[in-house]
This record gives structure tokens, sequence and C-alpha cells, in this order.
């Protein structure tokens, strides 16, 4: 009934306005705590008293003021973190810059209706308002241990609420509680640590202990749903009251003695906890393995040596801790205010030093009629009373108390000083004149994700709760909150934001690249070489060395060689369907014909050797047409070959998609790969047939040393093309082209410089040796 009480009473204090929209207060706020003003002020809510006395609400008058006692020196210091938080951050220059951050902190007295009450009274605003004045903002956020109540209770008015102590899974529920978060893991990651621990020493038979709360059901209904999945089973589920009754806590030891479990987990607060740990102690039980929750597993209470003997070997789990600079020396620095009435800073320092604080309120003979024997002045040293309050060496929960006021501050910040474009101008995103509180942590466990990120569920979490994770390469998600990332369609790719698709680049050999020109400028210089080199042989057909090398051959080769400089003008430029029909079989043919005119050259050379030696008419078989012959049947084979290819499985053009993300490679798909093989197999099979003739002949008499020319030509032929293949499957893109480009000149070059260059030199700057005096003069007749 309290509740309903206080509810209707903050109604009637906050949301009453006249006509003027001006706004007074009905009622008087009675509770305990401290405050500072500030530009903006935040909120906390502690249980710094343990226990409300009932006094009873007669519904004819006012409630009055709360009695509280039990005060928790550990509260306390969570709420010196608060002040000593709040501090920092206005001393810092980078965080909230020229704006104070204020306070307004209540005692809640760890009563569910009181926090109801703390809630709303700060969610009303300040107490003393100007009568000419506008409605009071509230806080901008609320710090509060117990969520639940104060969640439910101002939830709905947009107040961020964060918690440094709340771990119930209930709370997680954003479409429950939209405002609330937390800087402590809620109990559904407890709970699964709980059952792996029980999994991992094979425990299998345990009793359970809750908290008659959210915390505590909550949290043994997560641990039961984890830990059934591994055959534990449950003895019993007892409940633990938070008003202190004997009864139960005798019903509950009992429940304990008769039970076989040897392993019992609590999840209750220590507060709660503690007296059936005391009554456990008196009735000497031992024996039992406790597992415990983070609220009691490092409380001072429970590792005391009276406890020990029953509680020892306690294993839980415990929240970090963390060292805060300075912290100590602001507590040791903490004094209480002697003009005001009893505060919480005065009932530290009476707890502290066992004493009643003489207020300038007060009368010594009012003080006196306390039945105090000490009197103290607010004068006495904090350092010299060795008091637990001041260690600072296990600051868990206290750190998480640092951690929700710089949560808030930070939000707060960007809000302030975020920046927006706004009508092609750049502005703050937030007035501290008009701020609202639903402004500040937004109402949502996640923030939308934004263009180029998709959702990704937390495992166990509402599907609120998920994560941002950037698209993967080559998918998009241009809009805000998307499920799914969508693929681009083949032609395009992400962009680096991952929010647009765009084309992809499209990559060949051009004519217009510096590659693309080199190798065209190269390609039409041996073609003017060749040119020139058949000028020549043309203009000196009757000489004697021109005779002498088989001119229907040579010419024949020049041919061909010609035809092998106009190939690489078909690999250069965009694929099309006739490109990459031309280029594969042009090159097989021109460079078969090419190829078998050599062989018709080393052939002649071969025989008209064996000639000369005695009784040997091979040269009589082996005349001009049988040279046509030769050199019409090679070429003819690989012509059947590409007649094959072209027919069956022939070039086409195609697109590359796997050797870059972002660009199209135009490339001419070789459609039957055994037939390409086939084509560059047997110009090898001609070219080493033509190399070990060669080699055989390369001893020859100076007048028949164009063997030695062939076998030269040939080594270089077989060289580039048996380093081509290797660089040729490893070469990406349009520089598999260039490297068969490059294969193409370089063979062919070697074949034009090899056998025609020494000729040339002969006709043009040596014509004195080009007299058949001086070729017939250099046959030996001894050697034959």
């Amino acid at each position: 009934m309290n509740t309903h009480i206080v509810i209707f009473f903050m109604f009637s204090c906050g949301f009453q306005a006249d006509g003027d929209l001006t706004c007074r207060i009905l009622g008087k706020n009675t509770m305990s705590g401290l405050s500072k003003d500030g530009d903006l002020v935040i909120g906390g809510v502690f249980p710094v008293f343990g226990t409300l006395e009932d006094t009873g609400t007669l519904f004819t008058t006012a409630p009055q003021k709360a009695k509280c006692f039990g005060f928790d020196f550990d509260v306390f210091r969570w709420v010196q973190m608060m002040v000593f938080a709040i501090e920092e951050i206005n001393m810092n220059n980078r965080l909230l810059p020229n704006i104070t951050l204020g306070y307004r902190i209540l005692d809640n007295c760890a009563s569910p209706a009181e926090t109801v009450r703390a809630g709303l009274i700060l969610a009303n605003g300040p107490e003393e308002v100007d009568s000419n004045s506008s409605c009071p903002s509230p806080v901008t956020a609320v710090i509060t241990s117990n969520s639940l109540h104060i969640a439910r209770a101002i939830g709905n008015f947009g107040i961020p609420l964060v918690s440094y102590t709340s771990t119930c899974v209930c709370l997680s529920n954003k479409r429950v509680f939209p405002t609330f978060s937390r800087t402590i893991p809620s109990d559904f990651f407890q709970a699964k640590a709980f059952a792996q621990l029980v999994k991992h020493f094979g425990w299998t038979w345990i009793g359970t202990i809750q908290a008659d709360n959210e915390y505590g059901i909550f949290g043994i209904q997560s641990f039961t749903k984890e830990v059934v999945k591994y055959g534990v089973c449950i003895a019993f589920t007892e409940n633990i009251l938070s008003t202190y009754s004997r009864t139960k806590i005798l019903q509950l030891v009992d429940i304990i003695k008769k039970s076989t479990v040897k392993v019992i987990l609590a999840f209750a607060s220590e507060r709660d906890l503690y007296p059936l740990m005391q009554e456990i102690v008196g009735q000497n039980i031992t024996g039992i393995q406790w597992i415990a929750s983070e609220d009691w597993v490092t409380a001072a209470r429970p590792s005391t040596e009276e406890i020990f003997k029953s509680f020892g070997g306690t294993i839980g789990l415990a929240t970090r801790k963390m060292a805060i600079p300075k912290f100590k020396d602001f507590l040791l620095n903490i004094r209480p205010s002697l003009d005001s009435e009893k505060s919480l800073l005065t009932a530290f320092w009476e707890n502290v030093f066992g004493c009643t604080l003489l207020l300038k309120v007060q009368s010594s003979k009012e003080t006196a009629s306390r039945g105090s024997t000490k009197i103290c002045n607010g004068n006495e040293r904090l350092d010299q009373t060795g008091h637990t309050f001041f260690d600072v060496s296990q600051l868990r929960v206290t750190y998480n108390v640092h951690k929700a006021v710089y949560a808030v501050a930070y939000a707060l910040h960007d809000l302030l000083f975020c920046e927006k474009e706004e009508n092609n101008t750049i502005r703050l995103c937030g007035d501290i004149a008009r701020i609202e509180p639903w402004q500040v942590p937004a109402g949502v466990c996640s923030e939308s994700c934004p263009p180029g990120t998709r959702r990704a569920a937390r495992k166990g979490q509402p599907i609120c709760c998920f994560d941002c994770i950037p698209c993967a390469d080559g998918t998009i998600a241009n809009t805000t909150g998307a499920a799914e990332c969508h693929q681009c369609p083949q032609d395009y790719w992400s962009n680096t934001r991952k929010d647009s698709c765009i084309l992809r680049d499209i990559q060949f050999l051009s004519y217009y690249d510096a590659m693309g020109i080199t190798l065209t400028t190269v390609s039409l210089f041996g073609l003017c070489l060749t040119v020139a080199t058949i000028s020549v042989f043309f203009s000196f057909r009757s000489t004697p060395i021109v005779k002498a090398n088989n001119s229907e051959l040579s010419s024949l080769l020049l041919f061909s060689l010609l035809l092998c400089f106009l190939c690489p003008l078909t690999f250069i430029g965009q694929p099309t369907a006739w490109s990459c029909m031309l280029r594969h079989t042009a090159f097989g043919i021109t460079f078969a014909l090419c190829i078998s005119c050599v062989l018709g050259k080393t052939i002649v050379v071969v025989t008209a050797f064996r000639a000369t030696l005695p009784s040997n008419n091979m040269a009589k078989n082996f005349g001009p047409i049988q040279q046509k012959i030769i050199v019409c049947s090679c070429t003819a084979v690989q012509v059947v070959i590409c007649v094959l290819w072209l027919s069956l499985k022939p070039p086409f053009p195609d697109k590359n998609f796997k050797l870059s993300n972002k660009k199209i490679i135009l490339e001419c798909n070789t459609g039957s790969e055994i037939a390409f093989y086939a084509v560059l197999g047997y110009i090898g099979l001609l070219a080493a047939t033509c190399l070990v003739l060669a080699f055989l002949a390369r001893k020859l008499p100076d007048n028949f040393n164009e063997a030695k020319l062939i076998t030269f030509s040939m080594l270089i032929f077989c060289a580039v093309w048996v380093t081509f293949i290797p660089a040729y499957v490893s070469s990406p893109g349009k520089y598999t082209v260039a490297v068969e480009i490059f294969a193409i000149l370089s063979s062919t070059f070697g074949l034009l410089l090899c056998i025609f260059a020494p000729k040339c030199y002969i006709i043009l700057l040596k014509p004195e040796k080009n007299t058949r005096k001086q070729i017939m003069g250099k046959i030996p007749s001894k050697r034959l």
C-alpha cells in the first residue's frame, strides 16, 4: 500500500501546472541524501541504510519521513565514488568542457517503496522552483542499484537508468525496460558460468537457494535451464526472504540438514543471506560446498573467521576490480556539514567515530538528551580510524559506479558536442538549455546499424540486442538497421563504405595502355625489320649467298616471320568472338609454318652434307618438290588441329571475376584446353626436331654454317617457350596476354636475327665475300 500512496503523492506534486504553465510542488522531499547544483544533474539512488522501520500508514495524514537504520559503509563508498567521478569529470577539460555536472543522491533504505519514491522525486526535478519559471527538467539520468522497481516507475518517462549492481536477466527486455542499461553483466552469463562449473566438477545432485526477488528467481531459473542440459538434478530450490524471519531461516536450515546434497548454489545478496549463514554456523553444519553469486562472494562479513568453518572453500564469480587513483585521498577528505539537519554525511561521521555530531541547528542540551556519551564536532581525523571503509584494494561494485557515471558523461558529451549538417550549415546536435533525458544511453538495447553494416544477433539475448557487423566485400546494406547485406550484381562491387554497388573497372590489354603501346611498337618494329630483310633478299636474289641458302625456303620463312610479327596485334584490344578465335589459330598456324620452313632448311643442310659423301644419292631424293611437301604437310597438321578446335570448342571472350574483386578481367577463354596445349605441343615438337637435326649438323664446313645459325635460333626459341608456360600460368589478368605476346615476339626476333642477320651483314657490309669463288673455295675436299 505504501507504494501506491507514494505514487499518488508524487503525481500530485510533480504534474500539476496552472494555466500559465508554471509549476509548484505540493509537498516536500524528506528523503536523506546529498546534492550539488550543476548545469546538468545526474540522479543517484543508493541503499545506504539497509533496513526501513515500518511506521505504519493511517491514510488520514501525509506519510511520515522514513526511519532507516543499519548504515552500510560499502554502499556509502559507492555514493562517494559517484561524487568523486562527477568532480573528476568537472575538472576534465576534454570531457564536457565548460559544463558543470551536479548530482542529486537519495537513500532508499533498501526498500522497494522508497526506491519508487526516490525515482519519482528525481523525475520531478528540483524542489525549489521560481514561481514565474516554466516546469523544471528532471535529472538527465539516474544511477541506481535496485533497478527493477525504479525502472517500472519512471522508465516510461524516458529517463535513462544505469545500474551498477542489477544483474537480473529480466532487465534485458528492452520492450519492458527501454531506458535501462548497466555496467555489470547480466545473470544470464553468470548462470552459464555456474553451469559450466558444475559440469566441470561432475556434480549432478545439488541444491539451490534464491533471494525472494527478481535477482534470485531469474538467476536460479537461468541456471536451472542451463544445468539440466548436462544431466544435473536439482534437489531443492528454496527462497530466502528480504525481510528477516527466524522461522523461515530455521525451516531452510532444517531442509539443508535433512538433504543429502553436498553442493548448494546461493543466488542472493549478502544482506539477505547473512542471517542464514549465522544460523548454519551456529548449528555447526559443515561439509557443504557452497557456490556463491557475485553479490556475496567478495563481501566482508562472510569472510570472517567465525563464518569460515562452515563456508570456507566457497566458489563464486566476482566482478572485475580496479584501482582508482586518488580515491582514497578523496575519502579521507570527507567532512560533514554542521549547518544542516542530519544527512548522510552526518550519519557516516557518527558511525565511523561512534559519536553524536554536534550540529549548529541543535543545542547542546538537545544533543545530550540523546544519551550519547561521546560528542564529536567534525574535526576528527579520518586517517587515524583504520576503518575498512578506506580500504580501496577491492573496488568492484565501486568501480562499476565509476563506469556508470562516466557512461552518462560520455553520452552527454556525444549529445552536446556532436555535429550535424542542416541546411548546408554545421551546428551542434544538442542544446544544454533544452536537453531532455530521453536524448541521453537512447531507449534501445543496441543502436540501429548504419548503412554498410548488418545486424548480428547476440546469442542468448533478445532480438533487440545485436552487434553491427560490416558487410562482406561484394555485399552492401544501403539502409539503416539492415538485417542482411545484399550481394552486388556480378558486374558490380561494393564501395569502401559498403553502402552502394559500383561498376567494376574493366581491364584488358588495350592499345592505349603503356604496355599495349610498347608491345605494338615492338611488333611493328619487327614487322619493318622483316620487310627490310625481304627487300634485301629480293634485291640481291641473284647473288651467290642468297642462291646458296635455298632462296625459296628463305622467302617462305620470311613470309611466315612477317605473319608472326602481325600475330601480337590480334592479342591487343578488347576480346571479341572473332579476335579470340583468330589470335590462337593464327598464332598456331603461322608458327607451325615458320618452324616447318626452318625444319625444311635444316633437312636441306643435312642432306647437302650427306650428298658430299661417296655413294650417297639422298640429295637427288630431296629436291624442291619434296621440300615443299614437308613444309605443307607439317603445316597441314596444325591446320587440322585448329579446324577441329574451332569446330568443337572454339575460344570465346570471357569475364574473369576471380582475379580481382574490384575489376573485371576481359580475356579469351581457350574453350578447349586440350586443343590449346595440342597446338603448343605440336609447335614444340617441330622445334625440338629442328634443334636435334641442327645440333647434329653444327660441325659442317663453313659454306654450310647455316646449321649453326639454326641451332642458335632453336635454342632461343625453345628457351623462350619453356619459360613461357610457368609465366603464363602465374600471370594475372592482362599480364597473361602480355606474357604470351612477349614470347611470340622474343622467339620471332630470335629466328629472324639468328638466321638472317649474318647473311644481311655479308650482303650489305661485306660484298667481297658474296662471290661464288669465296663460297666454293671454302670447301676443303680433304675433310670429306
